[in-house]
């Protein structure tokens, strides 16, 4: 817990520069654009579509939605919730994906620079690696929550799922891009198998940040950044190297002491 707390700790801080704030925004603002016009444009067929399909039910569920005003206004708002949350994922995996295909390896240069120049380039993953593990990721995701859906009626699965599912994605995407330059290939396996719980808290935790007004636009960008400062911090114990000595330059190394006087 307290690596994670140091995670995004770190990643606060990483807010206030304007170089790194840049990639943190622009990610979420051109996902939410392209959602809000879909929104607008399927809301009604949407919400027609599931209405008439509720409607259709066996066992006669049709009839008890149909049979009382009150029964049915209620079922519309729960439809309306429903599809409302829904697009949260939406936005969620495509700002994700534009984080993990160009903003973060932005964002890593830039942090490395200054906060992990201790910490030697293996070049254990690549690009190609990157937009392969994204991909991959997003399909399992959308598999995720399409076989949920039946499942986002019953009062709260509707919430949860997404951020469990979202969660998944985050340490899926991010734990590969945050190592992919600075670890070997078998550390880059490794540490993932090893930090795997902490990775899936982490993603939990920065999830949350997608249902916050305002602080959703940068809850993708904000979570790769967390994972890069939790996976680098992670690296750099797991090969023992020295912090940098203040102010830069080499690592620092215990003063030496004078010699014993000779008898």
């Amino acid at each position: 817990m307290h690596n994670i707390l140091l995670a995004l700790g770190r990643s606060l801080r990483s807010l206030l520069r304007f170089d790194i704030f840049g990639h943190l925004i622009w990610p979420g603002i051109v996902s939410a654009l392209l959602w809000i016009v879909v929104a607008v444009l399927s809301w009604a067929a949407l919400v027609d579509n599931i209405m008439n399909r509720l409607g259709e039910m066996g066992w006669g569920l049709g009839d008890i939605i149909s049979a009382s005003a009150i029964v049915t206004g209620f079922v519309l708002i729960m439809v309306k919730i429903v599809v409302a949350l829904a697009f949260v994922p939406l936005f969620y995996v495509t700002s994700a994906a534009l984080v993990a295909l160009v903003a973060l390896p932005l964002m890593l240069d830039r942090v490395a620079q200054r906060d992990y120049t201790d910490l030697e380039q293996r070049h254990g993953g690549s690009n190609a690696g990157s937009i392969a593990n994204t991909l991959l990721a997003i399909l399992c995701f959308v598999l995720i929550i399409l076989a949920s859906l039946p499942l986002w009626l019953i009062p709260g699965v509707a919430l949860i799922a997404p951020i469990l599912a979202i969660g998944w994605l985050n340490q899926r995407i991010f734990g590969y891009d945050a190592l992919m330059r600075h670890a070997d290939r078998d550390e880059l396996i490794r540490l993932r198998k090893e930090q795997y719980p902490s990775l899936l808290l982490l993603g939990g935790a920065t999830t949350l940040l997608a249902y916050v007004p305002v602080l959703n636009i940068i809850a993708p960008a904000l979570s790769g950044l967390a994972f890069v400062h939790f996976l680098l911090e992670a690296l750099r114990c797991e090969r023992g190297v020295n912090l940098p000595a203040p102010g830069g330059g080499a690592p620092s190394s215990p003063p030496r002491l004078p010699p014993p006087p000779t008898p």
